[in-house]
């Protein structure tokens, strides 16, 4: 009876090993996912930002674009399309990144009641074992 309790609590604590490092995993998953979001979240404002700016210019005004070390004269028209379309890019990129998140925080609420579980089992174990 002991030598089968204590087979069982070996493989249940090796499953809750199993576990934890997945629960680590996918908590280094969400940090990532918050810093790359917090980079989009900042490039949006930013593009915002420009895009207020060229709202702002009138229709012969001279916009530049920088290229490498060199400023290139940019068609108006084409600059506002260009800031729109980054910021319509930037807009899904953080929609796909929240629903990653989501996914990811699913997974991990998941991980805590396995490893809770599998916890309260080593512990009823352990007890039946105390009162052996």
């Amino acid at each position: 009876m002991t030598s089968s309790s204590s087979s069982a609590l070996r493989d249940i604590q090796r499953d809750l090993e199993t576990k934890a490092n997945d629960l680590s995993k996918i908590q280094k998953d969400i940090a990532k996912n918050h810093q790359v979001r917090k980079k989009y979240t900042i490039q949006l404002g930013e593009n915002e930002l420009v895009l207020k700016e060229l709202d702002l210019l009138n229709e012969g005004a001279n916009v530049y674009k920088l290229i490498g070390p060199v400023l290139v004269k940019q068609d108006l028209a084409e600059a506002n399309a260009n800031v729109r379309k980054r910021i319509e890019y930037i807009s899904a990129e953080l929609k796909r990144l929240d629903s990653t998140l989501q996914d990811l925080e699913e997974k991990q609420n998941s991980k805590k009641d396995a490893i809770l579980k599998l916890q309260q089992r080593i512990q009823s174990l352990q007890a039946g074992k105390a009162k052996a």
